[in-house]
């Protein structure tokens, strides 16, 4: 596998407030500094992947509105890389895009395509999990997603179950994928986490160009026939105006179903590198280390009194005082400040839907 063909392709089209009133729909979370690194949760994912691919080799789908954010927070890749989806289809098209534009560029193509709100704890694992499966993926047909060790019985999470019999011959750590599974509600996730042949989907995937590209075309013929008929446009300033006109014609779904459900050659690389999706406040305070008393605290200038099991995010440097709260969330940005309940973080939307 030539180092040069690999190529990362990283989706940043969310639009989510979860992280209200840090993330608003002009700024969603993953062009935030959640962890209070200095650097955003994108610019981390870019981080995680030097050494597996060159800058050049980046791609970025997201939105015409986040363009100029992508760009100014990941200078080091080409301008030509950021894709600019004219509306939300789900995973499906956004993949079927990039991949047929990759094509076009590198015929031998071996890729990885990750979100760009995650978090991994131990980078250097990532590291080497990822470049076998791309070596995997460089010499076979192979479809493959990386399956996280439950920790937890997590209702928020789609499961993959594996066949666990017998690793592929070409590598002992990679396994085929018996079947997808739905998030499951708390009694049939703790059964999932008793049976150690059932991992979390990070929706981290990886294959050969040439692999996804054949899949589209056998599995989602009229979404392929779209990005095909646009090859002789791929890199030419016609681009993104054919892409605004025939990129809504695609049927919103996600590559799990359009894809991974129906493929034959699925594979799965059972991995643990500290892998969290973010998807709440909670996620968050479970991720960040924290004091005697269950807190966990980002930012510098913040002082707890009889205080327990709270996440308190404050990065602008305002002296912040806590006393007396058990299981809250106290978050602030600008003018606005959230204290909620973590068990009630359900209705920050509600809460915040006037100001995002």
């Amino acid at each position: 596998m030539a180092y040069s063909n690999n190529h990362l392709v990283i989706m940043a089209g969310g639009v989510g407030s979860r992280f209200w009133p840090m993330s608003t729909t002009s700024k969603p979370k993953q062009f935030i500094d959640v962890l209070g690194t200095g650097r955003s949760l994108l610019q981390l994912t870019f981080d995680r992947f030097e050494g597996v691919c060159v800058p050049e080799n980046v791609w970025v789908v997201t939105s015409a509105a986040y363009k100029d954010l992508v760009s100014e927070q990941l200078p080091e890749i080409p301008q030509g890389n950021i894709l600019c989806e004219p509306c939300r289809r789900n995973t499906a098209p956004c993949i079927a895009y990039v991949s047929w534009r990759i094509k076009a560029k590198d015929r031998n193509a071996n890729i990885v395509v990750s979100p760009s709100d995650h978090i991994v704890m131990n980078a250097e694992e990532f590291r080497r999990v990822v470049k076998q499966c791309l070596n995997f993926a460089s010499e076979t047909d192979a479809i493959i997603t990386l399956g996280m060790k439950p920790t937890r019985p997590e209702t928020g999470y789609g499961y993959i179950q594996a066949d666990l019999s017998s690793s592929s011959p070409r590598n002992k750590e990679i396994y085929r994928v018996d079947s997808f599974r739905e998030k499951p509600d708390y009694d049939t996730a703790t059964k999932y986490i008793k049976n150690k042949s059932y991992f979390w989907n990070a929706g981290i995937f990886i294959w050969n160009v040439n692999t996804i590209v054949n899949a589209f075309r056998i599995y989602q013929p009229s979404m392929s026939r779209i990005f095909e008929s646009m090859l002789p446009l791929y890199g030419t300033s016609k681009e993104q105006d054919e892409i605004d006109k025939r990129f809504p014609e695609c049927e919103n779904i996600s590559v799990d179903y359009a894809i991974m459900e129906k493929a034959e050659e699925i594979f799965v690389c059972p991995a643990d590198f500290g892998w969290s999706d973010l998807g709440t406040w909670g996620s968050l305070l479970a991720q960040t280390k924290k004091d005697l008393y269950g807190n966990g605290v980002i930012g510098d200038n913040v002082s707890l009194y009889d205080t327990h099991n709270c996440i308190i995010h404050t990065l602008d440097k305002k002296k912040v005082v806590v006393q007396g709260l058990d299981g809250y969330i106290v978050a602030e940005k600008n003018d606005k400040l959230l204290i909620c309940k973590l068990s009630e973080e359900q209705r920050i939307k509600q809460f915040s839907e006037g100001d995002i």
